[in-house]
């Protein structure tokens, strides 16, 4: 393993519970392995609303797709994972939802006090063709500044090693970012084989694996008859900035605030969920 280019000097600093949303025994096992589990997140009618709008733009994805020769769009593909994003941009309907007071608290927790929700999509996993999700960083894909933000992956229905759960490797997000590589059909990659045993996360429709954006994870086929369907959404302080260029070809050649970016919007000010 290398680090990213860019990662020319990183520290993880502890997290401490202040928001009474979660225990500091959970926080501990985040600082420690990178990632806790909550159950329950959403009550059964705002889970069955936010699988409402995470299925209408599923369906938009896929009639999109169609147009494709094959069927499929860079890793996305019809019959094996389809990415709906911006939700919060395209459907406002979707907002009260990243603005959960369980999700928030946790982001105060382990963020700060000014957050932006910084990305948000529906991932759907098909039975057709079975096809796993490469170890990868979510700061390998837009490498930000903090490197540590926050992503939420939201169960809609029952995630399994089964079905396709997320998986992590334990202890690697103290490094900061590590290079990666694109695999294609798959994605970006950090390594093939984890260097220590991954753990599996499984959660049930309505909780959420909460990882940090140096988390290394991926989520496994499909091997069941039903849709593994996910929203994944991610959070980084209001002051985080995106870096520009090509880290393979040196230095980053600029870089811009996460607040310019469209598919955003701000969640906590000062402490306080904004309006």
């Amino acid at each position: 393993m290398k680090p990213h280019p860019w990662n020319e000097s990183f520290t993880w600093e502890p997290h401490t519970a202040r928001s009474g949303v979660v225990t500091q025994s959970q926080l501990d096992q985040f600082d420690e392995l990178g990632y806790f589990v909550v159950e329950n997140v959403y009550s059964p009618d705002e889970l069955a609303e936010l699988t409402r709008i995470t299925d209408e733009a599923e369906e938009e994805a896929i009639a999109e797709l169609k147009k494709q020769d094959g069927e499929r769009f860079l890793i996305s593909e019809n019959g094996a994972i389809t990415f709906a994003g911006q939700l919060v941009r395209q459907k406002p309907e979707i907002r009260p939802f990243v603005k959960n007071k369980t999700i928030l608290g946790i982001c105060a927790d382990l963020i700060g006090p000014n957050v932006r929700m910084y990305h948000d999509q529906a991932v759907y996993k098909m039975t057709e063709k079975p096809r796993r999700f490469p170890w990868h960083q979510d700061n390998g894909y837009l490498y930000v500044e903090p490197q540590h933000y926050l992503t939420c992956w939201i169960a809609l229905t029952d995630a399994t090693i089964h079905n396709g759960c997320p998986q992590v490797v334990p202890g690697i997000h103290k490094d900061g970012t590590l290079a990666h590589y694109y695999v294609d059909t798959l994605g970006f990659e950090c390594f093939e084989e984890p260097p220590v045993a991954p753990l599996v996360a499984e959660v049930k429709a309505g909780g959420a694996v909460f990882f940090s954006s140096l988390t290394p994870h991926l989520t496994g086929p499909n091997f069941t008859d039903s849709t593994r369907k996910a929203y994944i959404v991610q959070y980084a302080a209001s002051d985080a900035r995106v870096l520009e260029g090509n880290a393979d070809a040196g230095e980053s050649t600029g870089s811009h605030a996460i607040s310019e970016e469209p598919r955003g919007i701000a969640v906590l000010e000062n402490g306080v969920p904004t309006v």
